[in-house]
C-alpha cells in the first residue's frame, strides 16, 4: 500500500514533463522487461491454452488499458490525494463482488469495518461546507478506472485455475503495450522526442515500474493468499492516508484536522475488518483487485 501511495505522487512529478500516454507506456515496458526476466530466470512461462486468448485480451482491456487511461488522464485533474481516495472505492465494490460471485464470508464486524473505512474516505475529501469539492472529469475518469478494476477481477477469475498471479500480470502488460503503443506514436511521441531528458521525470516512472507495478503486485498477491480478498482490499483504504502524509511532505499538499480525523475513521475501520472471524478461502480470481500493472 506504500508502494502504491508513493504511485499518485511519482505520476504527480513525472506529469510535469510528461504527458499521461508516455509515462503509462514506458511505465508498462520497463514492468514487461522485469517481469519477463522474473519469469525467465523462474521458469514460469506457459503455453496459454486458445480458448484463454480471448481472456487475456479482455484482461488487459479492462486493465491497463481503460484503468490506466481513467486514473493516469483522471490524476491531471485532480490531486495525488483525492485521486488515490477515488481508487481506494475499489474494496468496497470488492468485496461486495467477493460475496456475490464467490461466496467469501465475513464476520459483521468486518463489513462494518469495511463501511467504516469509506466513510472515514468521504469525510477525508469533504470541504468545510460539507461537499465533496473535486473536478467532475477527473472524477468521470478515475470512476472509469475503478469500474475497469471490476471488469478486470470478473475477467481474471477464468485464467488464475490455470496460470500463476505472475504470469497472468507479464501477459496482460505485454498486451497493453501492445494497445498503447498506437496511441503513444500518434498522440505523445513527437512531445516525447522534443522534451528534453528530465532525470526527475524518468526517475519517478523508473519508480512506478519497479515498486508499483512489480513490488506492490507480488506483495498483494502473497497477502491475498494469506488473509483473504475483502480483508486485503481493506488496506487500499489506507492509500489515501499515506498519500496524504507524503504529499504533504514531498508535494506540499495541506493536510487539515477534518484530514487527520478522516484517517482517525479509516483506520479504527481498518482494524475493525481483521477482526478474526471464520471465514471461507478467498478465491485467487480477486488476486489481483485494485492496482495490478
Amino acid at each position: 500500500m506504500i508502494f502504491w501511495s508513493f504511485s499518485f505522487i511519482w505520476f504527480k512529478i513525472a506529469n510535469e514533463t510528461y504527458l499521461p500516454l508516455t509515462i503509462v507506456f514506458i511505465r508498462l515496458v520497463i514492468a514487461v522487461v522485469l517481469l519477463t526476466i522474473f519469469l525467465f530466470l523462474t521458469g514460469g512461462f506457459v503455453k496459454i491454452k486458445k480458448a484463454d486468448r480471448k481472456y487475456f485480451f479482455v484482461l488487459a482491456l479492462f486493465e491497463p488499458f481503460f484503468y490506466f487511461l481513467g486514473e493516469s488522464f483522471g490524476l491531471t485533474y485532480v490531486s495525488a490525494t483525492v485521486g488515490s481516495v477515488i481508487i481506494s472505492t475499489i474494496p468496497v465494490i470488492a468485496a461486495l463482488g467477493a460475496w456475490i460471485f464467490y461466496r467469501e464470508k465475513l464476520r459483521i464486524i468486518n463489513y462494518a469495518g469495511i463501511i467504516l473505512s469509506f466513510i472515514g474516505v468521504i469525510i477525508f475529501i469533504l470541504n468545510k461546507d460539507g461537499a465533496i469539492s473535486f473536478n467532475i472529469k477527473g472524477l468521470v475518469l478515475l470512476l472509469l478506472a475503478v469500474l475497469s478494476a471490476v471488469g478486470f477481477n470478473l475477467t481474471l477469475n477464468r485464467l488464475v485455475g490455470t496460470y500463476s498471479p505472475v504470469f497472468i500480470v507479464t501477459v496482460q502488460n505485454i498486451i497493453g503495450v501492445t494497445l498503447f503503443l498506437p496511441l503513444f506514436l500518434f498522440a505523445d511521441l513527437l512531445q516525447f522526442i522534443n522534451t528534453p531528458f528530465a532525470a526527475k521525470s524518468i526517475i519517478p516512472i523508473i519508480e512506478l515500474s519497479v515498486f508499483a507495478s512489480c513490488g506492490a503486485f507480488i506483495l498483494f498477491a502473497y497477502s491475498i493468499q494469506k488473509i483473504g480478498v475483502s480483508r486485503a482490499n481493506v488496506f487500499t483504504n489506507s492509500i489515501p492516508i499515506f498519500t496524504a502524509v507524503f504529499s504533504f511532505f514531498i508535494l506540499g499538499d495541506k493536510l487539515t484536522l477534518q484530514n487527520i480525523a478522516g484517517m482517525a475513521i479509516v483506520i479504527t475501520g481498518l482494524f475493525m475488518s481483521q477482526i478474526n472471524g471464520r471465514q471461507k478461502k478467498a478465491d485467487e480470481g480477486l488476486a489481483l483487485t485494485s492496482k495490478t500493472a
